[in-house]
């Protein structure tokens, strides 16, 4: 996809967010309601338990503070923190938080531990960059349809920490990995622990909505859903409905007599319930309301959210003013105004997290030697990579000039449509989409023939795609963080922290 159709699709997109970026400071400033002193002590309990630094023990007590706010963020519980992102994620919400932090109204940054998550396949694998530039994969075999929150991380502990050390690096780092994954923790709770010993000594505070501690304070949310358990399916596919109107596929839609909430059966396994004439199933058994309400009183862990109702859920508890999230999140939530409506709450400001690049030095190098912009390298290597042999290439250069103007011509006419007709958006945006991806082959054949002439260059591209790109996909959405700390020293974490809270940035390894 084009940059410019991204920004076209986005601009769409964010007229369905009530609040955006913008609107953080008036929402930091705005009363809301919510239970802050059973948030706080639930959480310092749930803190002390995993062995939480006083940064985070501190951070966890200030929102028991009348006018408190808070930043949150949020991630599956991925192995050794999953993909750079999970991290960056983090950064954001912190560094949002500490910008808008007063005494007279504190804000916290908060990342929510999707320990109810069943979607074990996201989980179970990790790869590393190491300092021979091969990637390293493990894969853990996790049992399906089981929350996190419920795995023992201690199967699994020797099989990790043999990884981690057979990938070498710095002896501190791994050292402060083995720490946090000793003793007899879940699957979300190691997690829980790393993000700490990591973080911690910047005031983050882990949220996991089935800990013990935490778990109750939610069901007032979940009893208020089961009184009307189609209205928020009813809503998200109206607003899914809205979006393919203007050209947006929507993320969430639900079928019919399909709620928002799954209950974990006596097997474990995280089942979606359905709703009809009074009376709920989960494809096992069938449940009345009170059942239900019965079963949120004694294992309150055990009722849970689908995605569409999980921020709302959230936000019946956490006082929160920002919520951070990655450009897949950004679509669902702008299908859940309706359903913030109908509980009564005001949604956040939602806010796109920072994406971020590691530069390490051999891929700097490539990248001045060619003069190439590593994000223009990510979104479109192929391209990037043309253009950039195409400076010292006479008949490359007049090839992509070629192909530009075609392009350029292209995202004119569909900037212009919405005046001319806009009935005819879609249909013009099928073709550029046909376009784009005729384009896309011819470059990718003319990369090829440059390639094949030139070794070096071709040697040099594979690095860049093998730093930047790994197996076809951002380098954010693959590498872990910690990979990068544990080869580099702390230092990377540092250069991290010190980051800005959005937009592109680039750090050096």
């Amino acid at each position: 996809m084009s940059r410019v159709r991204t920004a076209f699709l986005q601009g769409r997109l964010r007229s369905f967010l009530p609040y955006g970026p913008e609107d953080l400071p008036a929402r930091i400033a705005a009363d809301r309601a919510a239970p802050r002193s059973e948030l706080a002590a639930a959480l310092e309990a749930y803190l002390k338990r995993l062995g939480a630094p006083a940064r985070s023990l501190e951070s966890a007590r200030r929102i028991a503070h009348p006018r408190s706010r808070v930043v949150i963020t949020g991630q599956q519980a991925g192995l050794l923190t999953g993909p750079a992102f999970t991290l960056y994620k983090a950064h954001s919400a912190l560094k949002l938080a500490y910008a808008y932090d007063d005494a007279d109204r504190p804000v916290v940054g908060l990342f929510w531990v999707a320990s109810q998550d069943h979607d074990t396949a996201e989980v179970s694998r990790i790869h590393f960059l190491d300092a021979e530039e091969r990637i390293r994969e493990l894969a853990l075999d996790l049992p399906e349809a089981v929350p996190v929150a419920r795995l023992p991380f201690a199967p699994y502990r020797e099989e990790v920490l043999a990884f981690v050390r057979a990938f070498g690096g710095h002896a501190g780092v791994r050292e402060r990995i083995e720490a946090a994954l000793e003793g007899e923790w879940s699957y979300a709770e190691a997690f829980a622990r790393l993000l700490l010993a990591f973080l911690g000594v910047h005031g983050v505070v882990p949220l996991d909505p089935m800990a013990p501690e935490l778990a109750p304070l939610f069901v007032p949310a979940l009893e208020r859903e089961l009184e009307d358990p189609l209205a928020s399916s009813m809503a998200i596919n109206a607003a899914g409905e809205a979006l393919g109107s203007v050209g947006i596929a929507p993320s969430l839609g639900r079928p019919p007599g399909a709620t928002n909430l799954f209950l974990e059966g006596d097997d474990g396994r995280r089942r979606l319930l359905h709703y009809d004439d009074g009376v709920f199933s989960d494809g096992l058994r069938r449940y009345r309301a009170e059942d239900l309400r019965s079963l949120l009183q004694s294992e309150p862990s055990r009722l849970t959210p689908a995605a569409g109702l999980r921020p709302v859920v959230q936000d019946a508890v956490v006082p929160t003013a920002g919520l951070v999230v990655g450009p897949g999140e950004m679509a669902y939530v702008a299908q859940l105004a309706g359903v913030y409506r109908l509980h009564g709450l005001e949604p956040p400001a939602v806010i796109d997290r920072m994406h971020g690049l590691v530069l390490e030095p051999p891929v700097r190098r490539i990248l001045e030697k060619y003069t190439l912009d590593p994000w223009a390298f990510l979104e479109a290597p192929e391209e990037a990579m043309l253009e950039a042999l195409a400076r010292t290439s006479t008949a490359a250069a007049e090839l992509e000039r070629g192909l530009r103007r075609v392009e350029d011509e292209f995202s004119r006419m569909l900037a212009a449509l919405p005046a001319l007709d806009p009935t005819l958006t879609g249909a013009f945006e099928r073709s550029q989409r046909r376009l784009e991806g005729e384009i896309e082959r011819l470059r990718g054949k003319l990369l090829a023939a440059e390639l094949q002439q030139k070794r070096i260059v071709r040697d040099q591209y594979r690095r860049l795609l093998t730093h930047l790109r790994p197996l076809g996909r951002p380098q954010e959405r693959v590498y872990s963080f910690l990979g990068y700390i544990l080869k580099h020293g702390p230092e990377v974490l540092e250069r991290l922290c010190k980051a800005p809270a959005r937009g592109r940035v680039t750090i050096d390894a």
